[in-house]
């Protein structure tokens, strides 16, 4: 496919997410659909789609409205490309740019493609920060890679890849981590992943899971396990882990998953039966605003009515698993959230509404640091 056709295949994909349909069905259908495209082709469609979604408002600024094709062409213009020669409307290219194709210069909250509702939120959970870390969000994630420290060294694993024709360098603040910065796409194909030497994994997600403080065979549980990454890291530090999911077949693979990195996770729908715990793990459902890098359409798809239910969600998921907790041990609290109403106003509402618990840890992981944007605190049982 030319550049040109991949435009028009994007605005065709864009339309689609835009009437209301998720990009990974809709980008796979297309696929499906147009087979002559090759593996590249789709690779750069699906760029195109996401670096759209990840500005949606300041393409739409600058393509002149907010549909699939004034996203590209917005796309276009913030690159400065030729959009004359890219838009001709020949062959499988998009037709030509008229008057009715203007733009203009993206202000305010649209200029960091941050939804406006959210935007005296954001700022005020920044501070300074805040426009930093939207113009931070509105590019491509990095690809991280967690290293099994129990079968090999950073070092060791950095090699592997190497090997295998992927580039890779250590994460500075995140001992288990590694950036990769060639070939990431051969990542999920490779050995060292088939066979269990690293995980696919955020290196703020990692981060979390290295901060937290644990006892030799600590029994640990992660009580929102979700794919279960994290029970993973945690069994690959030692500990005895059982993972629970309110959803269960979020954990469908994790017996695999654990089976090839050497490691035992236990899955249990009735966490309570084997309490108690020296460490419960709480990574709860939250806005994902820290992540909008990877999911930018959950951007645009949040609403104060879903803010609100997601934050009543999580002060009772806290409110549950606090009984699950040994005296003396630790509740996590963790969210892939940039909102202080997710994160540290989530703390203090547990403190008011428990006695006998201590914070001990509050911290903020930021985009700027190169990672998700990750929140975590502990909280002792006295």
């Amino acid at each position: 496919m030319t550049p040109a056709a991949r435009l028009s295949a994007a605005i065709e994909v864009l339309d689609a997410i835009l009437g209301g349909h998720a990009p990974e069905v809709v980008l796979t259908n297309w696929g499906r659909a147009n087979r002559f495209a090759g593996s590249g082709d789709r690779a750069a469609i699906r760029d195109l789609v996401y670096d759209a979604l990840r500005c949606r408002a300041s393409f739409a600024a600058l393509g002149g409205g907010l549909s699939g094709r004034g996203l590209v062409l917005g796309g276009v213009r913030a690159q400065g490309l030729d959009e004359d020669a890219l838009f001709s409307g020949q062959g499988h290219a998009p037709a030509p740019v008229t008057e009715r194709d203007a733009g203009h210069s993206p202000q305010g909250y649209d200029a960091l493609d941050c939804p406006p509702w959210l935007g005296a939120k954001l700022e005020a959970s920044l501070g300074a920060d805040f426009a930093a870390t939207m113009r931070a969000l509105q590019s491509r994630a990095p690809v991280f890679v967690r290293v099994n420290l129990a079968r090999l060294t950073r070092d060791e694993a950095i090699a592997a890849l190497a090997a295998e024709g992927i580039g890779a360098k250590p994460v500075t603040w995140v001992h288990t981590a590694l950036e990769v910065v060639e070939n990431a796409r051969k990542i999920q194909t490779s050995s060292a992943y088939e066979t269990g030497l690293i995980e696919l994994q955020d290196a703020s997600s990692q981060a979390v899971v290295a901060g937290l403080y644990l006892t030799p065979n600590a029994k640990v549980l992660d009580y929102c396990a979700g794919g279960g990454g994290k029970a993973l890291a945690l069994a690959a530090r030692g500990a005895k882990v059982w993972a629970h999911d309110a959803f269960p077949a979020r954990m469908a693979d994790l017996p695999q998953r654990s089976a090839r990195a050497g490691q035992r996770v236990m899955i249990t729908a009735l966490p309570a039966e084997t309490k108690p715990y020296d460490v419960v793990l709480t990574d709860v459902p939250c806005s994902g605003s820290g992540s909008w890098r990877r999911d930018p359409a959950g951007k645009w798809a949040l609403t104060e009515a879903r803010l609100a239910e997601v934050t009543a969600l999580q002060a009772q998921i806290m409110d549950e698993a606090a009984p699950l907790v040994r005296h003396g041990g630790t509740l996590a609290y963790a969210t892939c959230s940039l909102l202080a109403d997710e994160n540290e106003a989530q703390v203090q509402g547990f403190l008011r509404r428990h006695t006998g618990w201590v914070a001990k840890v509050q911290k903020r992981f930021s985009p700027l640091d190169g990672g998700d944007g990750f929140f975590m605190a502990t909280l002792t049982r006295m």
